[in-house]
């Protein structure tokens, strides 16, 4: 059996690493130079900055047991930030204490251990899915096709599944209905460290989200590198304003949001998500078109979690193999 895999976020990776460990023979295709999708960390010269997925936690047993195993390669490790929360009031400590984990000494370092040997076809945007008698030819955007494969899994956020999916509407019906949420992260590094004592704070007052000291997670540089992210609705009013504008007025609101006066910036970079999460959670878990051989599963179909974008795609490759 040959299984395709596209979108090399966490819910198709893991997918494609049960399907592996089972035997099947799998590709995995994706739009961008690297893998990890949201889980997506910047490098620069002033050191790195995870502009996506900020840490994840852990609830289902299967993935606690996952984690432990990730924790034992050294692809992640528990973070314990001094966390608050800010609102109209000003900075309260969170009483938020459940164990939270980064992949070290970056966020991408998680989906690179799980991939391993299993082929990636990075900066491989596929467009177009053609049904053969052999299985599923993928056509990409310069119109070179892969395959035949037997089986293929879905695993991009649903508006970029809607296309894929067209030969079997029920699905991608599905797909139309989970809308997902735009967001900008903006890396920050300061000439000095901020004079405050907080690594996190969950912001809910004004354009921000949260905001993060990097530099507090595990393994990485020492340098005084921040990320900030806005909350989805700000992101939604301001799609189109200039990344440079986003990032000045994101660094602003993060001086009033702590009440300090900030340092001089040596580095500033704005990243817009159209993407960043699903609207609402669901309980689909994956979604399956068996008779097609099609499959699809994300965050979309479960939760925004990682942990829910990790269980959707496991759920994806047992529909899969129970089928075989």
């Amino acid at each position: 059996m040959s299984v395709a895999v596209i979108g090399a976020g966490i819910a198709g990776i893991s997918a494609a690493r049960h399907l592996h460990e089972a035997g099947i023979s799998v590709d995995i295709f994706d739009k961008s130079r690297g893998s990890g999708g949201r889980m997506s960390s910047k490098r620069t010269e002033q050191g790195e900055f995870d502009v996506g997925t900020q840490y994840f936690t852990a609830r289902n047993s299967a993935f606690r047991a996952a984690v432990e195993h990730w924790q034992e390669q050294g692809w992640v490790a528990t973070w314990q930030p001094r966390l608050y929360r800010i609102d109209e009031q000003g900075l309260h400590r969170s009483d938020d204490d459940q164990p939270r984990y980064v992949g070290t000494p970056r966020m991408t370092a998680l989906s690179r251990g799980l991939i391993g040997d299993i082929p990636l076809h990075s900066a491989t945007r596929i467009a177009e899915l053609q049904q053969v008698e052999a299985g599923w030819l993928l056509v990409d955007t310069d119109a070179q096709t892969y395959g035949p494969y037997q089986q293929v899994i879905v695993a991009t956020p649903a508006p970029q599944a809607v296309p894929l999916l067209e030969s079997a509407p029920a699905l991608a019906n599905a797909a139309r209905q989970a809308q997902m949420e735009p967001g900008w992260a903006v890396s920050v590094g300061f000439d000095v460290p901020l004079a405050i004592d907080l690594d996190a704070a969950f912001v809910r007052c004004g354009p921000l989200d949260w905001v993060c000291a990097n530099h507090s997670k595990p393994g990485r540089s020492e340098a005084a590198n921040w990320v900030l992210q806005s909350t989805p609705a700000w992101a939604n009013d301001h799609l189109d304003t200039p990344a440079q504008e986003v990032a000045e007025h994101l660094v602003d609101a993060l001086a009033k949001a702590l009440g300090i006066t900030l340092p001089a910036t040596r580095f500033l970079h704005a990243h817009r998500w159209l993407y960043a999460r699903p609207g609402e959670d669901r309980e689909w878990g994956a979604l399956a078109a068996p008779e097609l051989n099609l499959y699809a599963c994300g965050d979309w179909c479960q939760s925004g979690r990682l942990e829910g974008a990790w269980l959707s795609g496991r759920e994806a490759a047992q529909v899969l193999l129970g089928k075989r």
